[in-house]
């Protein structure tokens, strides 16, 4: 969920939400003569953004990652415990 400020309301108070959004993984909508103008967030959670684009954007892995949501839908899945024994977990 996101937080919504305007500009004039971040100006005076920027420390304090950075360490929200540092800290407390907030995220903010930033308003500028009431449109939305920009995004604040934590850089773990841009990393993770940029990560999940990439992903996306290779078409093979697509294929793949829509192939496994396809097999669990249908209910052919493995049982955690015959994983963790496979791979020594």
């Amino acid at each position: 969920m996101y937080n919504h400020i305007t500009l004039k309301d971040l100006r005076p108070n920027l420390s304090g939400i950075i360490d929200e959004v540092d800290e407390e993984l907030d995220r903010y909508i930033v308003s500028k003569h009431g449109r939305p103008v920009a995004v604040l967030l934590s850089l773990d959670d841009f990393e993770a953004l940029v990560d999940t684009a990439e992903e996306v954007q290779d078409k093979e892995n697509l294929k793949r990652i829509k192939k496994g949501f396809a097999e669990a839908r249908s209910g052919r899945t493995v049982d955690w415990k015959v994983i963790k024994e496979k791979y020594h977990l």
